[in-house]
């Protein structure tokens, strides 16, 4: 049987085998990103269903900082805003044993992690895209030190290798703009196993001026975690359907996004949104993750929008909340009043995350 080439692809992450370790402390900032194509299904060792495209967001970010002690006996303490997570510090030490064939020394020492993020837990920003993604940074901190490496091209392509070993979107949060992860004929060097910058010249300039509000309709725990809501994919009848769709969807984007089609572009970001949603709802058991608020604000977007013609649009996370999408143009003063009048009062506590499109 000839061997896979995702196997072939993953012999140039192997770790050095030489190396000298010492006690080091390192740190790294990772923003989040909002997918406007979206990830829904995946395969084992986190291989995407479906290719997907991302904005990068600027303030949004998770801070981490990693303490490495030599030659003790591993384990991880993580703690997060001052409090130590021993689930999440569980969650980490099994990571770290799964990518030992990459970095050779992890095992080899005592860790002590300590993170903040920038926006509140359960917003509907992806904390784990930010976290995985500084941790990765933090890792390949320690693997320039402990191995030598000093290729910076390399680095970031295997820290966003490493970052999708523990959340498949934190692949994409390693580079700022546009990112693709998932292999794709409409992006050269997409890859399933790694995430890519989409390229800055194929990008007309209306789409490179963004601000995304995030309406936090609901602030507290999902009914259903994302790893159970991909794991339901695996039984849905449409799944199928829909991994087509995305791939579909690509080239519809890479025109759109050529020519500067702003009516195209809200239509395919919204519709991806409701896709998402719309798989929830047909999985077996079907589960609902927005709320009355999340309709609301959308039918109210959709009214202003049809009213005004300004480029106010959504998208979704796998949550209730709403990211609101629009250019940072003479109209945002417009948009903006519309938004504090009539869409935060539909929030859970008046909540909002105010960030940007990091280009």
């Amino acid at each position: 049987m000839p061997i896979a080439k995702s196997h072939i692809m993953t012999q140039e992450f192997l770790g050095n085998s030489q190396f000298n370790i010492s006690n080091q402390a390192v740190s790294a900032s990772c923003p989040s990103n909002i997918a406007l194509i979206k990830y829904w299904g995946k395969y084992e060792n986190q291989i995407p269903a479906n290719p997907s495209i991302s904005y990068t967001l600027n303030h949004c970010r998770t801070n981490t900082s990693m303490e490495f002690f030599a030659g003790e006996e591993f384990s991880v303490h993580t703690f997060l805003s001052g409090n130590e997570e021993q689930k999440f510090g569980e969650k980490i030490e099994k990571y770290f044993k799964n990518i030992e064939q990459y970095l050779p020394w992890i095992l080899k020492g005592r860790y002590i992690i300590k993170t903040e993020n920038t926006f509140p837990h359960s917003s509907g920003i992806a904390s784990s895209a930010s976290g995985f993604g500084a941790i990765a940074k933090c890792l390949m901190n320690l693997d320039d030190i402990f191995s030598g490496n000093s290729d910076s091209n390399f680095r970031i392509k295997k820290e966003s290798f490493l970052a999708r070993l523990g959340s498949g979107s934190a692949s994409r949060s390693l580079y700022e703009g546009l990112v693709v992860w998932g292999q794709t004929e409409e992006v050269e060097g997409s890859s399933d196993l790694f995430a890519v910058p989409y390229n800055n010249n194929d990008i007309h300039p209306i789409f490179k001026n963004f601000n995304d509000w995030v309406l936090l309709i609901h602030e507290g725990q999902k009914s259903v975690s994302s790893t159970v809501g991909h794991g339901l994919m695996n039984t849905n009848p449409y799944a199928e359907r829909r991994f087509q769709e995305a791939h579909e969807n690509f080239t519809k984007l890479k025109t759109i996004l050529a020519i500067g089609d702003m009516a195209g572009f809200i239509k395919l970001v919204e519709h991806e949104a409701l896709t998402l949603h719309a798989m929830m709802m047909m999985s077996e058991p079907a589960f609902i993750l927005m709320q009355s608020g999340t309709l609301q604000v959308i039918n109210k977007i959709w009214e202003f929008r049809k009213i005004t013609g300004l480029a106010l649009f959504f998208t979704l996370d796998a949550g209730a909340n709403i990211h609101l999408l629009f250019p940072n143009d003479i109209d945002k003063e417009r948009i903006t009043d519309f938004i504090t009048t009539e869409l935060i009062p539909l929030t859970q506590k008046g909540g909002v995350v105010k960030d940007v499109m990091r280009f």
